[in-house]
C-alpha cells in the first residue's frame, strides 16, 4: 500500500471520534515512496466541506512519514473529508480505512458543542426494559370496563383482530409497580443500575404508547405513591428509573383527543374546535380526518409547533419537569425521528434545568450522528438534543456475526460508532440485543421464521434448537457488555424467554421456569462489568487487537489498566502470545505466556500484578 490512513489510529487522527468545536485536529496520511507508484513529486490536498456546502482543499505538509495538515472546526455539524493527489483520490473504505481511487467516498467529521457533557452515572451500569403490565404483579387495581383483565398469567396476548379489523391491545396481565418494587433484589443480582420502563401514563392500550393522561400514573399499575416508594427503594440499591416520553402522539382515547367523550370533564380536540387542545392536532376535516402516526387512527399526531403543547410539556408545572421531581433518572424519546429538531432543543433544556444530570435517550434506529428524517439532516448528537441513542446498528451486527460467523459488518459497525459520536454519547449508548418493538433474540437465534401471527402464537424451540440459541446468546451477550456503550437487557431474555415479534416479544415473565444456567450467565457478567473491571469498561477506549473473518480479539484500556477480550465463531482454533501472566474471568482460569482460544469460544482477560 503506497498510502495509509485510518481516522480510529492517532498517528493519522489526533483526535479520536467526533471533536468538540475549535478543538484543533491534526489529519495525517501515511506515504510509502517504496510502492509501486513514485508519489514523491505528488502535493496532497486536504479537501472538506461542511454538510451541505462546497468543497475546499487545503495543501498538506510534507514530512518524513508523509502528509500533514492541522485545523480547526468552527462550527458544529457534520463535515466530510477525503484527500487528493493530482488526479487520483484517497477516500474511504473499509473499516473506516483508506483506498485510492477515481470517486472517492468520505470520511465523517462530527463536531459537537464544546460544553456537551452527558450523564456520568449511567456510564458502566447494566439497563433493564420492562414492559409494566408483563414482568410482575403485586396485588390488584382497578382496571376500567372497556379493558379486559387476565387471570392466566403467561397465556398467549390476544393478537386477533376483531370483527372491524382491529387489534384492541386491551387485554391486561396486571404487572404493576408494585411487583417491580418486590423484584429490586432480583435485578440488583444481575448487576442492574438502570430500568427503563416502556410507559405508564393512563392509557386505553396494554403498551400505553397512546397516552391518555401525561399527569397519572395508569391506575392498573398503581399510584403515585407506589411510583415514588418504587423510585426510593430503586434509588437505596443504587437503580435509577427511566421512563418512556412519548411526545409525537397521543391517544384518541385521551382527555386532550377524547374521541369517545370518556373524559367527562374534559372538551377534547376531536369534539370541538373550542377545544383549548385543539391546535395540537391537524385536522384536515373535522372531526374524521386528522394526522395520525404511521396513519394509525388511534394515534393522532401532536402538532409541536403548538405554544399551548409545548408549555405543557415543557413549562414550569409541565410533564417532563413535573416526573423529574418525583426522582426520576431521565428519558427515553419514543420515535425520536419524529421530533422535530427545534422541539427536541426545548425538551433538553427543559430536562436539564430541572435535573441537570437526568439523561436523554432517543429512539433512532440508524447512525444517529447522520441520520436524515423527512428529508433534514438531524442534530440530534452535536449536543443540543440527546445524551445517548438506541443502539441498533450493533444489535444489527452483533446478530450478523453470530449467525453468520463473519466479523465484516461487526467490525464495520464498531469503527462507524467511534469515529462519527461523541465520546460521552458512546459510553452511554444503550446497547440492545432486543426490545418490544423485535423479536425475542433467543428465537431469533432458533432461525426459525413463520409468516402467520397463528403460527408464531403456538411456536417454540425445540431443546435442540434452543440448546444451540442458548449458545449463541451467550456469545452475543458478552460482546453487548464488552463494547463502548451500556448493555440493555430486554426483561425475561435472562431466563430464556422466546417468542416472534410484538406482541409475542411482549409475553408475561415465567417467574416459574427461569432457565438457571443462562440467569447465572447474566449474573457472572454482570458481575464483571459492574465490580471487577467498571472502570475499564465504562469509558475505555476501544482498539481492535486481531480479527480475521471468524474471530475478533479486542481491548478495552483506560490509563494504565486493559482488558482483552476474544470471540472465536469458527470450528478452529487460535492462538494469542502473552506477556505475563492473565487471568480469565469467565472462566476464572489462569494463563501464562500464552492462551488458545477453542472453537466457539470467547473470554475476558486482564493481567495479574
Amino acid at each position: 500500500m503506497d498510502f495509509y490512513y485510518n481516522p480510529l489510529e492517532k498517528i493519522c487522527k489526533s483526535y479520536t471520534g467526533a471533536v468538540p468545536r475549535g478543538q484543533a485536529v491534526t489529519f495525517h496520511i501515511l506515504a510509502d515512496e517504496s510502492g509501486e507508484v513514485n508519489f514523491s513529486a505528488q502535493a496532497c490536498y486536504f479537501v472538506y466541506f461542511k454538510d451541505g456546502n462546497s468543497a475546499s482543499e487545503i495543501p498538506m505538509n510534507r514530512d518524513d512519514s508523509g502528509f500533514s495538515v492541522t485545523l480547526k472546526f468552527n462550527r458544529i455539524g457534520l463535515y466530510f473529508y477525503y484527500f487528493r493527489f493530482g488526479d487520483r483520490y484517497f477516500g474511504l473504505s473499509e473499516r473506516h480505512c483508506g483506498k485510492l481511487c477515481d470517486d472517492p467516498h468520505s470520511w465523517q467529521l462530527t463536531v459537537f458543542e464544546e460544553d456537551f457533557e452527558t450523564p456520568d452515572w449511567m456510564k458502566g451500569g447494566v439497563m433493564y426494559q420492562i414492559f409494566p403490565d408483563r414482568f410482575y404483579k403485586s396485588g390488584d387495581y382497578p382496571i376500567a370496563d372497556n379493558k379486559i383483565l387476565r387471570k392466566d398469567w403467561g397465556g398467549i396476548p390476544n393478537y386477533k383482530p376483531n370483527e372491524f379489523g382491529k387489534v384492541l391491545n386491551n387485554d391486561f396481565f396486571g404487572g404493576n409497580l408494585n411487583g417491580i418494587r418486590e423484584k429490586l433484589d432480583y435485578l440488583k443480582s444481575l448487576g442492574v443500575s438502570v430500568i427503563y420502563l416502556n410507559p405508564i401514563f393512563e392509557a386505553y392500550s396494554n403498551h400505553r404508547y397512546d397516552t391518555g393522561d401525561y399527569m397519572q400514573i395508569d391506575p392498573l399499575l398503581g399510584t403515585a405513591e407506589d411510583f415514588d416508594r418504587l423510585i426510593a427503594d430503586a434509588k437505596e440499591k443504587g437503580i435509577r428509573i427511566v421512563l418512556d416520553g412519548v411526545f409525537n402522539h397521543t391517544g384518541d382515547d385521551s382527555r386532550y383527543f377524547n374521541k369517545y367523550g370518556r373524559y367527562k370533564q374534559e372538551l377534547g380536540a376531536h369534539q370541538s374546535p373550542d377545544s383549548p387542545y385543539s391546535g395540537w392536532y391537524c385536522f384536515s376535516d373535522f372531526p374524521d380526518r386528522y394526522d395520525s402516526w404511521w396513519g394509525i387512527e388511534t394515534l393522532p399526531a401532536v402538532n409541536e409547533q403548538s405554544q399551548s403543547y409545548q408549555d405543557f410539556i415543557f413549562g414550569k408545572n409541565g410533564v417532563l419537569k413535573n416526573w423529574l421531581r418525583h426522582g426520576i433518572g431521565g428519558y427515553r424519546l419514543d420515535v425520536a425521528d419524529e421530533l422535530p429538531d427545534f422541539f427536541l432543543e426545548k425538551l433538553r433544556h427543559a430536562v436539564k434545568e430541572e435535573t441537570s444530570d437526568a439523561v436523554i435517550i432517543g429512539e433512532v434506529w440508524e447512525d444517529a450522528s447522520n441520520k436524515i428524517a423527512y428529508s433534514q439532516r438531524r442534530k440530534y448528537l452535536l449536543g443540543l438534543e440527546l445524551d445517548s441513542v438506541m443502539n441498533y446498528p450493533l444489535k444489527d451486527a452483533i446478530i450478523n456475526f453470530v449467525m453468520s460467523g463473519t466479523t465484516f459488518q461487526l467490525r464495520e459497525t464498531i469503527a462507524m460508532l467511534i469515529d462519527h459520536y461523541p465520546k460521552q454519547v458512546l459510553d452511554n449508548l444503550m446497547n440492545v440485543l432486543g426490545t418490544h418493538d423485535t423479536a425475542r433474540i433467543l428465537t431469533v437465534f432458533g432461525g426459525k421464521n413463520y409468516s402467520s401471527k397463528d403460527e408464531m402464537a403456538r411456536s417454540f424451540l425445540s431443546a435442540e434448537e434452543r440448546e444451540k440459541a442458548m449458545k449463541c446468546l451467550k456469545m452475543a451477550v458478552l460482546l453487548q457488555y464488552t463494547m463502548p456503550g451500556i448493555p440493555c437487557i430486554y426483561y425475561g431474555d435472562e431466563i430464556g424467554m422466546e417468542g416472534y415479534h410484538d406482541p409475542f416479544c411482549r409475553r408475561c415473565f415465567d417467574w416459574s421456569r427461569q432457565e438457571n444456567d443462562l440467569t447465572e450467565y447474566y449474573r457472572k457478567i454482570g458481575n464483571i462489568r459492574t465490580n471487577e473491571l467498571k472502570m475499564i469498561l465504562k469509558e475505555g477506549s476501544y482498539r481492535e487487537i486481531f480479527a480475521d473473518r471468524y474471530c475478533i480479539v479486542y481491548e478495552r484500556k483506560i490509563k494504565n489498566r486493559s482488558a482483552i477480550v476474544y470471540v472465536n465463531n469458527s470450528a478452529g482454533k487460535y492462538n494469542i502470545k502473552l506477556r505475563g501472566t492473565y487471568y480469565e474471568h469467565l472462566s476464572q482460569t489462569n494463563f501464562n505466556g500464552n492462551v488458545e482460544f477453542g472453537a466457539y469460544s470467547y473470554g475476558i482477560l486482564t493481567k495479574m500484578p
